[in-house]
């Protein structure tokens, strides 16, 4: 069974081409063979073969763990344990066992692949202390001012620094500030332990705070500031493995990248988003250090230019002592020692420290009439009690000088700043004074705390949230004014004071201000300690008449304090006995004292303080004469040995003195093993009576665990088998182990104890034992229920608990089930808050296990009782709490939310897990999904009239349960869902609160992997049927269903999608998804897509798609500064608004930002302008104005001055079933990327579809290949059709022109040559089309995607005629413009293109026109045609001046040697023209006009009349003035450009330049539409083109 469960794995190795653990599990395979076939082979002897039998087993446990396989259990001969067949207790410790054997043994293979050095490793092992040397080389980094290099350690799970800062002050030149520590740049991370090796991971990290102005880039005097911190960047390297002994080379220079903040300039640009997913590229300027330590950390790579730290590192054994002794080479007295924040896991005499650290967490200021955020500085500084500053007693880092006053780093304009910034403060006196500052210097807010309590101990460890008074300036120049008054918000509640209120309050003299500020401490001292008990003992010679109470305290302080302080406890210990040399008064209670601080040192969790010890013994113990007293106190113990009391005290002194061990007496703990010689002289029952009084004789709080391990012994006994001597001693028991879980002692003993009682009663040849396993339950399973419940998942015990307390549940009956009821008597709400518990806990165990994910059959067990359990307490809600008068809502809805829950654990999901695994599980425990599932249905129906009370909470939780892939689970529960329809429906007439949870629900639950295509199907069926058949709900529910199944196929294609390599996809149904919320109004849910949208286009760089996509959230805030902004509104933690108008100001600023990183300023522009209309207006924000003007004015010299490349534009059909829906068979138009050419982007499509196939041809597929279960791409480039926004009515630059050329474009065009019908050999022309397919998209590009889909049409060859002569003629017209411009081109172009058109073979090329459209047979067929018919004439007779002006130029610049060809080219053309002119007319161009004001005016005329036709009063004057420009009109009517000018309509445009108040004359309108009929025919057309 393990080869072919293996076999599966190692093909998949393969596949994935993992080879390391291919290999590896080969090498497991063939050794299994190998010994399958010894084993078969029955030749081997029984010793081997049992020997061989382990080691297969030993193979396959450790195989399936490096597997992710599930633990195999087995007894002692190596057989599979039966789970049915085994006791709870018994399956958790052979789990347990198990699990050791195999870490044991990963533990094996890994030091023998890693090879680690044993001289090396012994000589870590031997000592307890451990130092990091770090040699700073050189740091490459552009700040421009001088700056701070801090050095740390760093853990990264925990998100905090472990060691002091090492400081290095390095100048704006790049070299260190104390030039002389040039190549001595090294410290020491001292005191790291064993726990500390221990880490999962640990990081090396260097903050880089920039010391001077507030903005690098600030010259302006006025505003200049200096000595500033301001955050410039972090460099983090993972030392791990150097910690760890895995690499050791101190020779080898490693080098750090460092991460930037962005420029200074991002004050101005600030980010009010920051992704998460961070790319190390983008760091805004006011993201806290520590924030981007653990984004660095958690990035792949860092963008670092070539900046960054170079290094060498180094592990080394021992402490600071050790340390310089054996490596002076490496530490030396200038070495800057770095130590741990916190003691070292050994604290040596004479190591005398008196340290505090002081962390600067976080505040919040509030902005007063501000309209930004205060640039806050936090001064730190020390004072004593009578409020004078002390000097020198602040290191802000190792290896720098001691300082009076320490600032912090300036976050620009933010409201909470997060500094984490710590400082170590040496000094006995009593207060800490911190003032807060804003930019200007001004302090205008103070807080402090004090370093010693009024008990006379130090402040406690951790955070503190200070008071902040408002400050003064005459009240600050006397400090003791306030430190008087509470410092901590937890002192002013102490005094009756609130500390919440939202107004400030007075106390005293000085005013508190709204303003949070928190620090947080960690004291280090051996010389103050934080406990109350022991300062009385190290202070005795205070109060000499509390010594015998502070003697016997001494003993209840906690161990780890004591060891702290050993050195002074001993010392005061001793000088107490010896100057009390002439009493005896307090001799035995010292020697107790010294007695339990040696019982302490011999505790395991102490040991690694003998060495302390010993050291106190030889260099620092001098009270010789204390030898007296302690043997006289000694032999008065073992003289009085027998008496009440002293016992206790004996077996620890023996304990303790190991040189007197021979005189231990016969102790608690060995009293058991007697009992079975004893019991064969005494009854049974009296000896457990015996034991019984025995035990209740000791004394209730003393001899604690020696009581508990005498009664494991007496469970281990044969006494306790037997049923007559348990009914005796199972209470005294119970009633022990009852009084200590709830004191919460002992608990190992006590666990353990528990577990061999259950162990014991699940036997089957003990006798009956019901009523013995109903004593548990009565006395004990809420307590162990409440003791699971009070510990932490890192508790060593949880383990053994949850099994004790799963073990009281399996071996409980339904008598003892019926029986938990009576328990409670008759309070009510003891049963309510029983079953509370209950449900919570069980919640918790399923939801978050104790027990590893591989322990498949604990969890099975576990999974099988607490089912049963639940079922029980699920008939005692339908008997207890289901009437009106005695329903609990909240008992019953945690009963759902735990059902649920335990349907929905991974460990039950079959689906996921192998054939044979799923196999075995459905064998041995059936489906218990369908069993709670069938449960929690039937739970719904009986709520009856209560149901309305659990909608819509409970819609979320039962939706979880439908979306589980089991049918019959599905068939059966989905109808909950109309039945809920059906309860809102009588309650409000409507099911909108229903409707509402389920659709937002639904979003999470698919989106985190539930559902599928035969859920949506089932839903849809089910639902629909109930609905039809109900009398109001018929419509309303269908529309409902239809809603949820468009939905749902949204979300299914999303999901497969997303976690798709291709982000053009997973953008696609992003928007499909957003598209649909919009439509259905779920404003919340439009958002949150939205958001999901931008991160994916800022993955992508795609800067201006990430700025449109923003936009659309703005659009949907109002401007006004007094509408509340909405919660949803707000799902970016970045982004901190009141009301809507401040969140949209903040989206415009980051939308602006984008569009300049896209360089679509003309849309940032845009934006900027209402921005700026607030700003001035509305806000009366100057500051932010003249910001967002000078961002505005460099936007329009970028417009002018910046080349921008012009992406192009794709379309692309996917034909084929093949494809996704949401593409399949359709046509979109893609935007390129800057300077993509086609074949790229097809190379990149083509990447997203490997099995796709690429189409030879532009024309659409037929049905058959739409219809094909294949993939079909089709792609070519089109042109985007240039739509110029009405402001442009006048001749503008081509660089302010070009940007909507490819931009702000909807219509594209892609133009084929196609025959239709039969080719004339004639006129190849006659039916030859141009096939114009005009794309449209839905939106203009470039917009919220880089594409759009499309529709299209067709053109005539008529048109194509035209469009073609048009462009000739423009094409004539450029060339001519550009030889005027420009004299010193070369002729040849000119020469090919005239020769190219006046040349006798083609006569223009307009020969093959005439024989197709200008036949009286066409215009009978095609009199629609005549307009255009009449504007290709004119194009043709407009080609003649044309030709003329560029003959013309080109007789001036040609060369003597093609004087003939010349000469031919001016015949042929006079030729031509005369042909035309005769044909068409003459047509002249003005002299001295500028060529390109025929093209230019045209739109602008036709613009400027239409508008002047809808408004004439208004429009009038530009239209004039259009008009008159190079007197155009008056011009050509006068010289006759025109052949079919009647005298009327010229008369009529002569007044339009000249004739006043001409919109009130009905004649005028009259004319006017004459003249707008006139324009839009053939020859007035030609005018306007021009």
């Amino acid at each position: 069974t393990t080869l072919r469960e293996w076999s599966i794995i190692w093909r998949q190795l393969y596949v994935v081409n993992n080879r390391e653990m291919f290999r590896s599990v080969r090498h497991m395979i063939y050794d299994l063979i190998e010994w399958r076939s010894q084993i078969l082979s029955g030749t081997l002897p029984q010793d081997e073969l049992k020997e061989l039998k382990k080691k297969v087993t030993a193979k396959i446990d450790y195989g399936n763990r490096i597997l992710d396989l599930d633990l195999v259990v087995r007894d002692e001969d190596g057989n599979i344990l039966d789970p049915e067949q085994t006791s709870t207790i018994s399956l958790f410790r052979a789990h347990e066992i198990a699990s050791k054997q195999v870490e044991e043994r990963l533990l094996e293979e890994k030091s023998q692949k890693q090879n680690i050095d044993i001289n090396r490793q012994a000589k870590f092992a031997a000592t307890p202390s451990f130092a990091l040397f770090v040699n700073l080389k050189n740091v490459v980094c552009k700040i421009g001012e001088d700056a701070e290099v801090l050095m740390s350690l760093y853990d990264p799970h925990e998100s905090k620094f472990i060691s002091e800062n090492y400081l290095v002050r390095w100048s704006s030149s790049g070299l260190p500030k104390d030039i002389d520590r040039l190549h001595n740049l090294r410290a020491v991370f001292t005191d790291l332990g064993s726990k500390d090796l221990k880490r999962e991971k640990i990081s090396f990290v260097c903050q880089i705070v920039r010391v001077g102005r507030m903005e690098l880039r600030d010259n302006n005097t006025r505003k200049l500031t200096s000595g500033l911190r301001r955050p410039f960047g972090v460099a983090v390297m993972d030392v791990t493995d150097i910690i760890n002994g895995k690499v050791d080379d101190e020779d080898k220079q490693h080098f750090i990248p460092f991460q930037p903040l962005a420029l200074d300039d991002a004050i101005r640009h600030k980010q009010l988003n920051i992704s998460s997913r961070f790319s190390p590229r983008v760091a805004g300027e006011n993201d806290f250090l520590q924030t981007v330590i653990n984004k660095v950390i958690a990035a792949k790579e860092v963008n670092h230019k070539g900046q960054g730290l170079w290094v060498t590192l180094k592990l080394l054994p021992g402490d600071i002592h050790q340390i310089r002794k054996e490596f002076p080479h490496l530490v030396d007295r200038s070495t800057a020692v770095a130590r741990k924040m916190g003691f070292p896991e050994i604290i040596m005499p004479g190591d005398v420290r008196n340290d505090i650290y002081v962390t600067l967490v976080q505040g919040d200021f509030d902005k007063g009439s501000k309209t930004t955020a205060k640039n806050v500085e936090v001064t730190v500084s020390v004072y004593d009690e009578d409020g004078k500053r002390l000097e020198s007693v602040i290191f802000p880092g190792a290896g720098d000088e001691a300082i009076s006053e320490y600032k912090s780093v300036i976050y620009y304009q933010v409201k909470q700043p997060r500094w984490f910034e710590t400082v170590k403060v040496q000094t006995r006196c009593n207060n800490f004074i911190h003032l807060s500052k804003d930019k200007s210097e001004k302090i205008f807010a103070l807080a402090f705390v004090k370093l010693m309590r009024y008990d006379g101990t130090t402040l406690r460890d951790g955070e503190h949230d200070l008071i902040v008074y408002k400050a003064e300036a005459k009240k600050l120049e006397d400090a003791s004014t306030y430190l008087s008054l509470p410092s901590t918000k937890i002192e002013l509640e102490e005094k009756g004071h609130s500390a919440t209120g939202k107004s400030m309050q007075n106390l005293g003299s000085c005013t508190i201000s709204k303003d949070s500020f928190q620090i947080s401490t960690l004291v280090c001292s051996t010389k103050l300690t934080q406990n109350v008990d022991l300062l009385g003992l190290l202070k005795w010679r205070s109060n000499t008449n509390l010594l015998q109470q502070n003697l016997k305290q001494l003993m209840k302080v906690d161990g780890g304090e004591v060891v702290k302080f050993l050195q002074d406890t001993l010392d005061a210990l001793f000088n107490i006995m010896m100057e009390n040399s002439e009493s005896e008064t307090f001799d035995t209670l010292v020697f107790d004292a010294l007695v339990f601080i040696i019982g302490l040192i011999a505790d395991r969790k102490f040991q690694h303080f003998n060495p302390v010890l010993e050291t106190y013994i030889k260099k620092h113990f001098s009270a010789t004469l204390a030898y007296t007293k302690l043997t006289k106190v000694l032999k008065t113990y073992v003289d009085n040995a027998e008496k009440c009391g002293i016992t206790d005290q004996l077996f620890k002194a023996m304990k303790a003195l190991e040189y007197i061990f021979k005189f231990i007496g016969a102790a608690l703990k060995y009293l058991p093993a007697i009992v079975n010689d004893v019991k064969l002289v005494f009854d049974p029952k009296e000896l457990s009576k015996l034991f019984t009084e025995f035990i209740l004789n000791v004394p209730v709080s003393r001899l604690t665990i020696q009581k508990l391990y005498c009664l494991i012994e007496i469970v281990h006994s044969d006494l306790f088998t037997q049923h007559d001597c348990r009914e005796i001693l199972l209470p005294t028991m119970t009633d022990q182990l009852k009084y200590h879980l709830e004191r919460q002692e002992d608990l190992e003993a006590c666990c353990q104890l528990l577990s061999n009682i259950l162990e014991v009663l699940y036997k089957k040849d003990v006798g009956p034992t019901q009523r013995h396993v109903q004593i548990i339950m009565e006395k004990l399973l809420r307590t162990v229920n409440r003791t699971v419940i009070s510990m932490g998942r890192d508790s060593e015990l949880i383990g053994s608990f949850v099994a004790c307390m799963t073990a009281i549940l399996r071996q409980m009956e339904d008598y003892h089930y019926a029986h938990l009821i009576k328990t409670f008597g008759k309070m009510r709400s003891d049963v309510v808050d029983f079953l509370m518990e209950t449900f919570i806990m069980f919640k918790n165990l399923i939801g978050k296990n104790v027990y590893p994910f591989d322990w498949v059959i604990m969890n099975m067990m576990q999974n099988k009782v607490f089912l049963r359990a639940i079922n029980q307490y699920a008939d005692m809600l339908n008997k207890k709490f289901l009437d009106q008068a005695n329903f609990e809502l909240q008992l019953w809805n945690n009963y759902f939310h735990l059902a649920v829950a335990f349907l929905t654990q991974e460990s039950l999901q079959l689906e996921n897990f192998s054939s044979a695994k799923r196999a075995k599980i459905l064998n041995k425990y059936g489906d218990m999904r369908r069993q709670i599932g069938f449960e929690i249905r039937d739970m719904w129906y009986n709520l009856g009239q209560h149901k309305i009370k659990f909608i819509p909470e409970m819609v979320g939780p039962i939706l979880e349960m439908t979306l589980i892939p089991e049918t019959e689970l599905r068939k059966a529960t989905i109808p909950i869902f109309f039945d809920m329809m059906q309860c809102e429906f009588h309650s409000t007439r409507s099911f909108q609160m229903f409707e509402n949870e389920i659709i937002t629900k639904l979003d999470h639950e698919v989106e985190g992997g539930r559902g599928d295509e035969q859920y949506k199907v089932l839903f849809d069926k089910i639902l629909l049927e109930h609905c039809r058949k109900h009398k109001y709900l018929a419509k309303s529910g269908e529309t409902f269903v239809k809603l949820v199944v468009r939905l749902m196929e949204r979300l299914l294609d999303y999901r497969t999608i997303m976690h798709d390599e291709n982000k053009e996809n997973r953008m696609s149904c992003t928007v499909n998804v957003l598209n649909f919320y919009k439509e259905i109004e779920r404003e919340e849910m439009y958002i949150r897509y939205l958001y999901k949208l931008c991160d994916l286009h800022k993955e992508c760089d795609n800067y201006t798609e990430a700025a449109y996509t923003l936009l659309l959230h703005a659009k949907l805030l109002k401007v006004s500064t007094d509408i509340p902004c909405a919660a949803h509104l707000t799902q970016r933690d970045g982004y901190q608004a009141a009301t809507q108008g401040q969140l949209k100001d903040q989206l415009y600023q980051e939308i602006i930002h984008y569009f300049d990183k896209g360089k679509m300023w003309e849309e940032a522009i845009a934006l900027g302008k209402e921005l700026a209309e607030q700003y001035e207006n509305e806000m009366f924000d100057y500051e932010q104005l003249s910001e967002l003007l000078r961002k505005q004015a460099q936007f329009y010299e970028n417009i002018v001055k910046v080349i921008r490349p012009k992406p192009d534009y794709f379309a692309v059909g996917y034909y084929g079933q093949g494809f996704p829906t949401f593409i399949r068979n359709k046509v979109f138009i893609y935007r390129g990327k800057e300077y993509e050419r086609r074949e790229d982007f097809e190379a990149r499509l083509l990447t997203q579809f490997p099995n796709a196939e690429k189409m030879k041809t532009t024309s659409p597929p037929g049905d058959e290949i739409k219809n094909s279960s294949g993939q079909y791409i089709q792609c070519f480039t089109v042109k985007p059709k240039l739509d110029l926004p009405p402001k442009f009515h006048k001749p503008v630059s081509e660089q302010i022109v070009s940007f909507y050329r490819v931009n702000e474009v909807q219509r594209f065009e892609y133009s084929r040559p196609v025959r239709k019908g039969e080719k004339n050999p004639d006129n190849e022309f006659a039916n030859m089309w141009i096939e114009r397919t005009i794309y449209v998209t839905a939106y203009k590009l470039p917009g919220i995607l880089r594409w759009f889909e499309v529709k299209s049409v067709e053109i005539s060859p008529l048109e194509n005629a035209i469009e073609t002569m048009q462009l000739t003629n423009d094409k004539i017209n450029n060339m001519i413009q550009q030889h005027l411009n420009d004299p010193n081109l070369p002729i040849n172009p000119l020469s090919m293109l005239l020769n190219g058109i006046v040349d006798p073979a083609v006569m223009g090329g307009f020969t093959n026109y005439e024989k197709a459209f200008f036949t009286e047979r066409y215009m009978h067929e095609h009199p629609e045609d005549h307009d255009k018919i009449e504007k290709l004439k004119d194009l043709i007779a407009w080609q003649i001046p044309f030709l003329a002006e560029g003959i013309r130029i080109h007789g001036e610049k040609v060369t003597e040697a093609l004087r003939p060809f010349h000469e031919r080219m001016e015949a042929c053309f006079r030729q031509l023209k005369d042909k035309v002119e005769k044909q068409y007319g003459v047509r002249a161009v003005m002299c001295g006009m500028p060529w390109c004001f025929y093209f230019q005016a045209r739109e602008q005329l036709l613009n400027c009349l239409d508008r002047f036709l809808q408004k004439p009063i208004l429009w009038y004057p530009v239209f004039r003035n259009c008009c008159l420009q190079g007197k155009s009109l008056l011009w050509m009517i006068q010289h006759d450009s025109f052949r079919a000018v009647d005298d009327q309509r010229a008369l009529a445009l002569k007044k339009i330049p000249t004739k006043t108040r001409i919109w009130a004359c009905s004649a005028w309108r009259k004319e006017v539409n004459s003249l707008k009929g006139w324009i839009t025919a053939g020859q007035g057309e030609m005018f306007f083109k021009l």
